[in-house]
């Protein structure tokens, strides 16, 4: 599995009511709730993000609240990968659950920067700044989380093993 993308650039601590902002959670159509993901710290992010772009983050992308709406909408409005030095746990869960692909990874964190051309080999690891001509590594998926990712999710994988 590989992506393939333009970067935007966040700092540390971007919660989860940065990504999307509770006074919004009322919203139950994913798609609607979506065109607010990230709206007080970029307002032009919903606008400006396409399938396949890349978020990348410093450290404790996702702290806050438990709610799985983050990572939610973050797929939704077509990101293909978040990379930070480090996540929340409980974001990091919940984003491994929806089959949101996000991987730790200090150097890529610090050396990559808003609009850079990004291309992830999930298989290796691999983050390639094609922007930069750099390359950073982040340990793979283990084997287990590759298959719950390339399911699409848990319940997609658990209902593929019943299958």
């Amino acid at each position: 599995m590989k992506a393939q993308g333009k970067v935007f650039k966040y700092g540390d601590n971007i919660d989860t009511d940065v990504i999307i902002p509770a006074r919004y959670l009322n919203i139950k159509e994913i798609p609607l709730l979506a065109k607010h993901t990230m709206e007080d710290i970029d307002s032009t992010f919903v606008e400006n993000v396409v399938e396949g772009d890349i978020i990348v983050a410093s450290k404790n992308f996702g702290c806050g609240s438990s709610r799985e709406h983050a990572p939610i909408v973050i797929k939704e409005v077509g990101v293909s990968c978040v990379i930070a030095s480090s996540f929340a746990r409980i974001f990091y869960r919940n984003s491994i659950n929806i089959g949101l692909p996000i991987l730790e990874c200090a150097e890529a964190s610090e050396n990559i920067e808003a609009g850079d051309s990004v291309s992830i080999d999930f298989k290796t690891g691999i983050i390639t700044n094609n922007t930069k001509n750099e390359t950073y590594t982040a340990l793979p998926f283990p084997d287990f989380i590759k298959g719950i990712i390339d399911a699409g999710g848990l319940l997609n994988s658990i209902d593929k093993s019943k299958a």
